[in-house]
């Protein structure tokens, strides 16, 4: 299967793996914490890559940047309930220590990415503006 666009960027890889090992860490806990803050923790984990790649399928530049910041709001929502589960002694300190280098690369490169769309959307934006007073001092009309 060929690869999607979404697939190649290194913020969505991030977002995936940091999904999958949530995954493996919550399979293990008892039906309770699972139920709870288990379920929370892997679908805000899972919204991260889901908006990463929805945004990117949309065509457009600035659904895109709508997109990138509803998966940073995931991002921070994760961290959350990383948080809420390490107090209540449901993760590991060895599970938070391979945890946090791919939240400590993810958060950055999901910004950086951001940034990008945010200055193609605007350009687009601009020149949209730019062609529409163009084509309207073209046919005669203020």
């Amino acid at each position: 299967m060929v690869k999607t666009n979404f697939e190649k960027l290194r913020v969505y890889q991030l977002a995936e793996e940091l999904a999958d090992r949530i995954w493996k860490i919550v399979l293990k806990w008892e039906h309770f914490a699972k139920s709870t803050v288990g379920v929370q923790m892997v679908d805000a984990a899972d919204s991260v890559g889901s908006n990463i790649s929805e945004g990117t399928g949309r065509g457009s530049l600035l659904d895109n940047r709508r997109f990138i910041r509803i998966a940073r709001g995931s991002l921070y929502e994760t961290k959350h309930w990383l948080r809420r589960a390490y107090r209540r002694r449901l993760l590991t300190q060895a599970e938070v220590d391979e945890l946090k280098p791919i939240i400590n690369e993810l958060l950055p490169t999901l910004n950086a990415y951001y940034r990008s769309v945010d200055t193609a959307a605007t350009k687009s934006k601009t020149k949209h503006k730019a062609q529409s007073s163009k084509n309207k001092t073209d046919d005669g009309r203020c």
